[in-house]
């Protein structure tokens, strides 16, 4: 009789801790903020220039939101070179969210001619939006850069938009902008309007490329991820593998391959079969592969098990020299060596944020080369030649921070 009490009694806690711990964690699992009711505007708005199709030096798409109607739409593109206009039609979709709907219209910019720089703007109806410009690095330009940021996710009327303009500023040859997911904070129309907001005169002028991040998705038992996500980042509406939001896209002598780390088990593996596909057909000198959950967490040696089991052994076998990561709001670099005696590395792992939010990290000992916390960081990606080289800034000062390199023997 007494055993048995023991026993009852140790169910009654085990049991009420657990419901104390589910009830502490129901808001981080379950709970989605509102969305306000909201009307777009009548005139276009929003607009996004991103990378097209697999052709990353030919092809470019803009994006844009215009009113809660189809209409005619279109680019007016114009070669800065030969004072050419190109008429590029858009297609349309209407997107009902939560609490209101908009028009969300793509153009898909193609053929585009290397060392020409381009104006555009867009057209919905008899509404024009303002003129933007970009550029398509000529041939001999072999060096690549661009700029990288992990979470961003910044609150209503954040100081994001200082940050990333500086960082453009401090280096001008930046040709382009990743993202490690939560680019947005919450998927409703003013976050989304404060990520535009983020973006504003970067967005236009180079192109952006981000995967998803767990605060792009909508909470619940299966979390799900709203088309309006790949309207506004429209590469991937014609790369999609079934619902897995992937991308790969070439440029000069890199590669990008984009994941999306967010997902159940099955969904994963599928995502795995193509990655080990785009990686074995690549000829890319670089390879880099962007997610958001790293593969080597520094909250805890166990976290993100499944991603590291999926990912971790075709980024070692196919030479991917850079992860790019973000989600634990810390910089973190982990150098993984192409053996124990060798002092070349193999692969640059970096974790990245750039969000008002820190958390608490217990990093396991050993892991990690350099980590810093409570700080908002971006780095620059520097690609000549043989040599690739990451730089990691303090966003808020500018300040380096930390700094490696590989050369391809």
């Amino acid at each position: 009789m007494k055993k048995k009490t023991v026993g009852t009694w140790t169910l009654f806690i085990v049991v009420g801790a657990l419901v104390i711990w589910c009830a502490t964690r129901w808001r981080v699992w379950f709970h989605n903020p509102e969305e306000a009711p909201y009307v777009p505007a009548e005139v276009p708005a929003r607009v996004l220039l991103t990378f097209g199709d697999e052709d990353g030096l030919h092809s470019r798409n803009v994006s844009w939101m215009c009113d809660t109607v189809l209409r005619e739409a279109w680019v007016d593109l114009e070669d800065q070179k030969t004072h050419a206009v190109q008429h590029v039609g858009a297609r349309g979709e209407v997107f009902e969210s939560r609490n209101g709907k908009a028009a969300y219209y793509v153009a898909r910019l193609r053929d585009l001619e290397t060392g020409h720089a381009y104006r555009y703007r867009v057209w919905t109806g008899e509404n024009a939006g303002e003129w933007h410009e970009f550029h398509v690095p000529a041939p001999h330009e072999r060096e690549t850069a661009f700029l990288y940021m992990g979470d961003i996710q910044d609150t209503i009327g954040g100081i994001a938009n200082q940050l990333l303009r500086r960082a453009f500023r401090q280096h001008p040859d930046a040709e382009f902008f990743v993202c490690g997911g939560d680019l947005t904070e919450r998927p409703t129309d003013a976050f989304w309007n404060e990520t535009f907001e983020t973006l504003d005169s970067v967005g236009q002028a180079v192109p952006v490329l981000t995967v998803t991040g767990n605060h792009d998705y909508l909470k619940g038992l299966i979390c799900t991820l709203e088309r309006r996500f790949s309207l506004i980042h429209s590469y991937f509406l014609d790369s999609m593998v079934g619902e897995n939001q992937v991308f790969t896209v070439r440029y000069k002598d890199v590669q990008f391959f984009c994941l999306d780390s967010n997902r159940e088990f099955f969904y994963l593996w599928t995502q795995r079969r193509w990655l080990e596909e785009k990686l074995e057909a690549s000829t890319a000198k670089w390879k880099i592969v962007v997610m958001h959950h790293p593969l080597y967490s520094v909250k805890g040696s166990m976290n993100n098990l499944i991603q590291r089991w999926m990912f971790d052994d075709l980024i070692q076998q196919y030479g991917v020299a850079l992860v790019l990561q973000g989600h634990e709001h810390a910089y973190a670099r982990r150098t993984v060596w192409q053996s124990s005696s060798s002092s070349q590395p193999s692969a640059i792992h970096i974790i990245s944020h750039c969000s008002p939010k820190a958390y608490r990290i217990n990093p396991p000992e050993g892991r990690f080369d350099r980590i810093e916390k409570d700080i908002r960081t971006y780095q620059k990606v520097r690609i000549s030649g043989d040599t690739l080289v990451v730089t990691a800034f303090n966003a808020e000062n500018g300040m380096l921070i930390d700094s490696l390199g590989i050369k391809l023997h």
